[in-house]
């Protein structure tokens, strides 16, 4: 019932009984008064005040997409295992914003340029150097000179063709995205699929074109500044390129399984 102007409401004729009123008015609260009617009785409710309603708000503050990215790659950056192994194409946030052109090739150069990479290279070039491989380059300062060059040359071609350049070309994501949940089988062929396997910028999993193009890509460049009786093998663009691709495949298992536990400066919110 509608009440009139005045707020007056009459029911009549109500058989006996007990009721509940229930009074409402829109901005206010609902008032429920209790009524029980006797018989041959006329009730008077009591006047009834309503309250005003309160006004529940929620307010969500969010980045444009752009610059959420740019915070989240920002601390990505930042991600080192135990602290001095540089950990920066790993995203522990699923869902996280699909980085621009610019900040892909800025992910490439700080991963090349990085300390440590330069002492990984240097590590991998005395192994190089000890056991003689690519003997064309020869021993001694100058042979290890070359070694480190051209062992660097592979890193840094292979970092900014497979996770920067194509990937930006292609519209692709050149991280890995840690997964954490599920059985560990279905983990482990997740990970060890990294190599093929990638999301894109629209965040779908999609054949990882850009790492396997970046990957012999890199071989067929790097057979024209190994030593001539190296640069002949036909074989040194597969061996390279499946070389690559194997490593990632197994680097990408460590990181679903162990590298977490030992990475600082992880992700500590979600988006």
């Amino acid at each position: 019932m509608v009440t009139g102007d005045n707020g007056d409401f009459s029911y009549p004729n109500l058989a006996p009984g007990s009721f509940q009123l229930t009074v409402t008015a829109p901005g206010f609260g609902d008032q429920v008064v209790p009524v029980v009617v006797h018989p041959g009785e006329a009730v008077v409710v009591p006047q009834v005040v309503l309250s005003v309603a309160g006004v529940v708000t929620s307010v969500t503050v969010t980045l444009p997409p752009v610059e959420l990215a740019q915070v989240q790659v920002q601390e990505q950056e930042t991600q080192r295992i135990l602290r001095i192994v540089p950990n920066f194409y790993v995203s522990y946030i699923h869902n996280a914003v699909p980085l621009t052109a610019k900040e892909k090739l800025g992910l490439a150069w700080k991963s090349s340029t990085d300390p440590f990479t330069f002492v990984g290279v240097a590590a991998i070039a005395g192994f190089q150097q000890a056991g003689d491989e690519f003997h064309g380059y020869g021993q001694g300062l100058e042979g290890y000179g070359k070694r480190y060059g051209a062992f660097y040359g592979d890193v840094v071609i292979g970092t900014f063709l497979g996770s920067a350049i194509f990937p930006s070309i292609l519209r692709q994501d050149p991280r890995y995205f840690y997964r954490g949940t599920g059985s560990k089988r279905s983990r482990l062929l997740y990970a060890l699929s990294n190599s093929i396997i990638c999301k894109g910028d629209n965040g779908k999993m999609q054949p990882n074109y850009s790492y396997v193009l970046g990957s012999f890509v890199t071989g067929t460049i790097a057979s024209y500044y190994y030593p001539e009786m190296h640069r002949s093998r036909a074989n040194l663009i597969l061996e390279t390129g499946l070389v690559r691709l194997g490593e990632n495949s197994i680097s990408s298992a460590f990181q679903e399984f162990f590298l977490k536990k030992v990475t600082s400066a992880r992700y500590k919110h979600n988006n």
